[in-house]
């Protein structure tokens, strides 16, 4: 496949890929807390999470306005999600405080980037992710590698060829759905 610049589509695939199995994120003490502390919507403001996750002065920033533009695009099509975590600001309106945003396929969810404005909003975004995934008869979520921060909350690494089996499998069942919160 080509882009419309006429260069190769490229497919990150690190081996090993990092994955977080849906019965094994761990919630730690402290975490459970901050659950409490923020509310959680889905697809409610998409380009507001990628904008957030594609922040300039974050460090090995990637995300420019074509990419946005491309997955807003999925989006509107279904096909790209986001979670957002939101707290009461000191003025008493409602501030995007934490999110998460990736593509699904089938039952497949490829977690794309997260970003926080508040300690823990990113690690609540997560676990909202997972419970919805969950939900909404995923099998598969893809975070590409593992890191510490993924680690933590209970990704893990799984070769190149059990990746792949998995895809296939989750690739082939039915649209996941995540649904829409009006929150």
């Amino acid at each position: 496949m080509r882009l419309a610049t006429g260069g190769p589509l490229g497919w990150w695939s690190p081996d090993p890929r990092g994955i977080v199995p849906l019965d094994g994120v761990r919630v730690s003490r402290t975490l459970r807390r901050s659950l409490a502390r923020f509310s959680v919507t889905v697809n409610t403001e998409f380009e507001a999470v990628m904008r957030a996750c594609g922040d300039p002065s974050r460090l090995h920033g990637w995300i420019d306005e074509s990419f946005i533009k491309a997955y807003v695009g999925l989006h509107e099509r279904g096909r790209a999600h986001s979670v957002e975590v939101w707290t009461n600001g000191a003025d008493g309106k409602r501030e995007l405080a934490g999110g998460i945003y990736g593509v699904a396929l089938g039952g497949l969810f490829a977690g794309e980037s997260m970003f926080h404005r508040r300690t823990d909003a990113s690690k609540v975004a997560f676990v909202g992710l997972v419970e919805r995934l969950r939900a909404g008869g995923a099998s598969l979520f893809d975070v590409q590698w593992c890191t510490a921060h993924l680690e933590s909350l209970g990704a893990v690494e799984v070769s190149r060829t059990r990746y792949l089996e998995l895809l296939a499998d989750a690739v082939a069942r039915p649209q996941l759905d995540l649904g829409r919160n009006r929150g």
